[in-house]
């Protein structure tokens, strides 16, 4: 069988895929570049060969017709893709405070956590009363309610200290006056629970 003969095609032999003719009058060249046909049909369009396209390029003004607070709107718009936007935040509305968190001892009241400068405002839940007895305060120091028993309390004392302890936390000192006021309210229920 004998093989095929392959020789390169020469560049008269390939035909040009057809053209569309330049939609500029006169004209007999083919329309190979497209330009909008406005600024309302922007995916409408003219077929222009080369050299019409450039001078319809250079004469074309997409803002024709439009004062400056219309292009000013126009150019605001695509900012964002021409989609409505609106503030941060709920609409001007602060935002809603959602944490909740457990404070034996009372570090944040009346103080939001995330801002400590800021004082307490009037839609702040209400802060917890003060406990009046030495009992009281003692098993709010340590988080407890009543009814307990003394291994609650000692079970509860040990943790504390263990998070509390001076030596855990780089002997800073409010690790200590907090480890103080948890040895003073272990006491007082130790021996109160005792008696």
């Amino acid at each position: 069988m004998p093989k095929a003969q392959y020789r390169p095609l020469r560049y008269e032999e390939i035909e040009a895929p057809p053209t569309r003719a330049c939609d500029s009058p006169g004209c007999r060249c083919g329309g190979d570049f497209r330009a909008p046909k406005s600024r309302d049909r922007l995916t409408d369009y003219y077929w222009f060969c080369l050299e019409h396209v450039r001078q319809y390029n250079a004469a074309w003004d997409y803002y024709a017709g439009m004062d400056t607070a219309q292009i000013e709107a126009h150019i605001r718009r695509d900012v964002t893709w021409d989609r409505p936007t609106w503030p941060l935040g709920g609409q001007g509305q602060p935002p809603r405070r959602s944490y909740r968190f457990h404070d034996p001892f009372d570090i944040f009241e009346g103080v939001d956590p995330l801002d400590p400068h800021r004082r307490a405002r009037p839609d702040d839940p209400p802060a917890r009363p003060r406990a009046s007895s030495a009992e009281e305060k003692a098993l709010s120091v340590l988080d407890l309610s009543l009814p307990i028993t003394l291994v609650e309390v000692k079970a509860r004392y040990k943790q504390l200290v263990k998070r509390h302890h001076p030596d855990a936390n780089g002997g800073d000192k409010a690790a200590e006056e907090r480890l103080k006021l948890i040895n003073e309210a272990y006491a007082t229920l130790r021996h109160s629970l005792a008696s």
